[in-house]
């Protein structure tokens, strides 16, 4: 039988899960991973920076304008010379990552929940 993952209430509403919009992306070249630098404007949240590694269903043209969702109260964590704040969310399917984002545009740092 499967060991249960359940969490409280509680755990889950520390999760800072909120909407934000790229307005920057570039390949990260030092990445040991294909991935992107990301920079996300979650509104009254402030612009925060993430690393990314979308890059087998997303170019980084398409990026720029398109709303997203992420985790936006882990430490900052340093991959190669970057600090990532925040996590930006997605389906894993095999080997690539299909991006999570709201059907209908809505303000920047509007919470999940």
């Amino acid at each position: 039988m499967k060991e249960s993952n359940t969490i409280s209430w509680n755990e889950f509403s520390k999760v800072e899960i909120r909407v934000g919009t790229i307005t920057d992306a570039e390949v990260f070249e030092k990445a040991k991973k294909p991935a992107y630098k990301l920079k996300i404007d979650f509104g009254d949240q402030g612009i925060k920076k993430s690393s990314a590694q979308i890059t087998k269903r997303y170019s980084v043209s398409e990026l720029v304008g398109k709303q997203v969702v992420a985790v936006v109260n882990f430490p900052p964590k340093q991959i190669a010379d970057f600090m990532s704040e925040c996590l930006v969310l997605g389906v894993v399917d095999d080997d690539s990552v299909v991006l999570l984002q709201p059907d209908k545009v809505v303000k920047n740092g509007l919470r999940i929940g």
